[in-house]
């Protein structure tokens, strides 16, 4: 499984110049926790997440409208391809103490965001299924063939 195949392809994005005020209404309104920042051509730039509002502005005592966005925002996420496999896809989330990585095209415009949410979702799905072949192949159910 890769992670082109499981990642949100809706994306809320953010320019760079917004007020953190505005991109927190956004991420209000929407009900996301992530905002990407794009260039012009689609490449990820930056990120912003609610976590990022809370430590780097309410945190901090700074105005959220005089605030812009690139004054917080992680710069230069990691990205990931659309052909990563899930695996490395966890690996990089863990090795970097990540939760959300965009995902790009070879030509490293946007695709989509994987969370680890969509993760834990594949994987409760695939138990799930498991579960159902373990039940079926049980001694009892078994027996009753």
């Amino acid at each position: 499984m890769t992670a082109g195949r499981i990642c949100t392809r809706e994306v809320d994005l953010v320019d760079q110049n917004e007020s953190v005020q505005v991109a927190a209404e956004r991420m209000n309104s929407r009900n996301v926790g992530t905002l990407i920042v794009l260039d012009e051509e689609s490449h990820p730039i930056g990120m912003l997440t609610d976590r990022d509002l809370a430590l780097r502005v309410v945190g901090k005592g700074r105005d959220a409208i005089e605030t812009t966005v690139c004054d917080i925002m992680t710069r230069f996420p990691y990205n990931i391809s659309e052909d990563t496999s899930i695996e490395a896809a966890l690996t990089k989330m863990r090795s970097g103490g990540f939760r959300r990585l965009p995902v790009v095209d070879r030509e490293g415009k946007l695709l989509g965001v994987l969370t680890l949410d969509d993760i834990l979702e594949l994987l409760c799905e695939e138990f799930t299924e498991i579960g159902k072949l373990i039940q079926k192949e049980s001694p009892a159910s078994l027996a009753q063939l």
